[in-house]
This record gives structure tokens, sequence and C-alpha cells, in this order.
């Protein structure tokens, strides 16, 4: 992702700076360096994490907390779906 890229995302979003560093646990300082794609002079790259947090953003995911856990019926759930 270029930093071109990475400000298109954003306005696609409909996101301010602020708003998309808080979406994305950054400060907001940083979505200005990546959108700007250089920190003092120096070239900043937009690391993995933030693309994937990115493209999790754009699928809807907001959080993730783990697998789905498989979750046991209740016996009275249970018995109500055995045939009769």
């Amino acid at each position: 992702m270029e930093p071109g890229d990475f400000k298109k995302w954003r306005k696609a979003m409909g996101l301010s700076q602020k708003d998309a560093a808080h979406a994305l646990g950054l400060k907001r300082r940083m979505i200005q360096y990546y959108e700007k794609g250089e920190r003092d002079g120096e070239k900043v790259q937009i690391p993995l994490t933030v693309r994937l947090a990115c493209y999790a953003l754009t699928e809807g995911v907001a959080d993730y907390r783990g697998p789905h856990r498989k979750v046991i019926m209740s016996e009275t759930v249970r018995k109500e779906k055995e045939p009769a």
C-alpha cells in the first residue's frame, strides 16, 4: 500500500485522520506520516499489520476476539431438537 492508496482508503471509508487513527489503534500523527510517505525526511513504510487492519475495516470487521467457540446446547434445547 502506497501513501496515496492509504489516503484514498481513508477517504473512501469516510474517516477523518482522527477517526482513522482511532479505528487502527494509532496516533493521528502516524496517519499523517503514512499519507505523506515520510517522517522527518525519511521514507515511511506502512506496516503489514496496518495494511491488514485497513482491509479488515473495509470488510466490516471492527474487532477480532478469536475464533468462534463451539457452543454446547443446553439439555433442554437438545431434548427439544430430538425426534419424538
